[in-house]
């Protein structure tokens, strides 16, 4: 083509012109800073992308960067030691390349606020040496090859920057990241690439955009559970919202508070492998419930995405094996620890290092059933056990030999058995989110009591509804709760970033 040149011929990188650091003491200020750099690089990658498509000549390659934000302190103190984020740990520069800064805004002004509160120091705003690939320049929902078919004498690869791999992972959230020599420490858990990364798998997994996430998120195993979720949150828009604004479904179909059905189009997509609903509220501060379906596999992947939105706190509301002779089908157990036989994140989190219990979050799911049960304090234990829940990777466990399960079982003191809420705490544990479970037992395979049609379907009648709410009721009592307080101490290792 006369307008194609050779993909070996050399080309020259064409990028915006320079970007001079700003300094600023206004968090507000640096956020909008950050968004006018980011909005103005993806625009020139995404302009240049189009022209090329439309036949343009190829003069070049195009390349653009993320914008970076860093400060630099001299001195090991900082304001307010009861917080667990909010402030480096040393003396030095600390920085983080940004992304989306119009989606993170509010979460982006309070962590620069409490960073120049605890140090006395402004926030440098430049531009970094991380290139945006073209794909994530483009955001959610686009399919940026499928518009490329004038590319096809020459790699897209030769023209734009594409996701590096290489350099998106988990190093930073895991404590594995040591800087190089000379370089600037990490001032947040997750890099812009990898954030970008896992806000289009959201996009993938649940068919619902992440500005409609918001910062208290309920997992789910079963369908049961969104089918009551979504008729409570619907009958709550006809009513006005009683403080929520919004009801978005897969496709972000959304149905507005005072609305009794949804506005904009309606067409239902094909459901996605794990739907999202949200109930929406200012600031991000309703529900969101994922429906992740059964397995550790569903559980990590889910969570190592939703992370990255950096959430107050997530939960499980499940179904479970009941493993002790005390219980009754529609029993709640409240997990006070985990034993983990999933595996999925034997590479990220040894199972040597320990789960805790969050104070905070256990308060609040007893409080909860108690609420919504009218059982309370020793009357509590005729419904509610509270024990070690044991996540395991194989469903049918039962089906092979039960001595070595069996046994461990035992040995740990477990009292319910399922396939996602260890994980869902361990990734919580790892990624510094508050995170809490409360099953229902739905059968005791050890003591014979499986579910049968008739059985399961009375249960799911008498006991969904009411665990549903239970969780509901748990997450607002957090949301009452100031997220410094939330965020607890005890998630935070050695040496952490300052961004929770």
């Amino acid at each position: 083509m006369s307008n194609r040149i050779s993909p070996f011929s050399p080309l020259e990188i064409s990028s915006p012109s320079p970007f001079q650091p700003r300094t600023f003491t206004d968090p507000g200020k640096a956020v909008e800073a950050l968004t006018e750099l980011y909005d103005r690089n993806t625009d020139f990658l995404i302009e240049n992308f189009t022209k090329l498509a439309k036949g343009a000549p190829i003069t070049a390659r195009y390349r653009a960067f993320y914008p970076q934000v860093s400060i630099e302190t001299t001195s090991f103190g900082h304001v307010d030691s009861r917080l667990s984020y909010g402030h480096v740990t040393a003396p030095g520069v600390y920085t983080t390349t940004i992304t989306r800064p119009q989606l993170f805004k509010h979460y982006l002004k309070e962590q620069l606020a409490l960073l120049m509160r605890s140090h006395n120091v402004p926030v440098v705003v430049s531009e970094s040496t991380t290139p945006i690939p073209l794909h994530f320049a483009f955001g959610e929902g686009a399919y940026v090859e499928a518009s490329a078919a004038g590319f096809d004498d020459i790699p897209l690869r030769d023209l734009f920057d594409t996701p590096d791999l290489n350099t998106t992972d988990d190093e930073i959230a895991n404590g594995e990241y040591i800087p190089p020599p000379g370089e600037p420490s990490p001032l947040a858990p997750f890099t812009a690439q990898r954030i970008d990364y896992s806000l289009a798998r959201l996009s993938h997994y649940t068919a619902t955009s992440a500005a409609h996430f918001q910062n208290f998120v309920l997992f789910t195993n079963y369908q049961f559970y969104v089918d009551e979720f979504c008729n409570w949150a619907r009958d709550l828009m006809a009513k006005g919202g009683d403080g929520y604004t919004a009801f978005v479904e897969p496709g972000n179909i959304t149905t507005p508070a005072g609305f009794s059905q949804p506005q904009g189009d309606t067409t239902p997509p094909r459901l996605p492998q794990m739907p999202a609903y949200h109930l929406k509220k200012k600031g991000h501060a309703g529900i969101t419930l994922i429906n992740i379906g059964v397995g550790p596999s569903n559980a990590k992947t889910i969570t190592d995405h939703v992370a990255v939105l950096r959430p107050h706190a997530w939960l499980m509301l499940g179904h479970c094996a009941g493993l002790r002779n005390s219980q009754r089908l529609g029993d709640y157990v409240l997990a006070h620890a985990y034993m983990r036989e999933d595996h999925v994140l034997d590479d990220d989190l040894p199972v040597w290092v320990p789960i805790p219990a969050l104070a905070e979050v256990q308060v609040a799911l007893e409080a909860a059933v108690a609420e919504i049960t009218g059982f309370e304090g020793f009357e509590l234990k005729r419904i509610m056990r509270t024990g070690t829940v044991g996540t395991i990777d194989n469903r049918n466990w039962e089906l092979r030999d039960q001595a070595g399960p069996v046994k461990r079982l035992s040995q740990a003191r477990a009292v319910a058995l399922d396939m996602e809420s260890a994980t869902i705490a361990a990734n919580g544990f790892r990624f510094r989110v508050p995170y809490g479970t409360l099953l229902c037992v739905s059968d005791k395979p050890l003591h014979g009591e499986l579910k049968l049609p008739g059985m399961a379907t009375a249960f799911y009648r008498s006991q969904v509804n009411q665990h549903l709410q239970i969780g509901i009721r748990a997450i607002q009592k957090l949301a009452e709760m100031p997220p410094e307080k939330l965020h607890s101490r005890k998630l935070r290792s050695f040496f952490e970033t300052a961004f929770q």
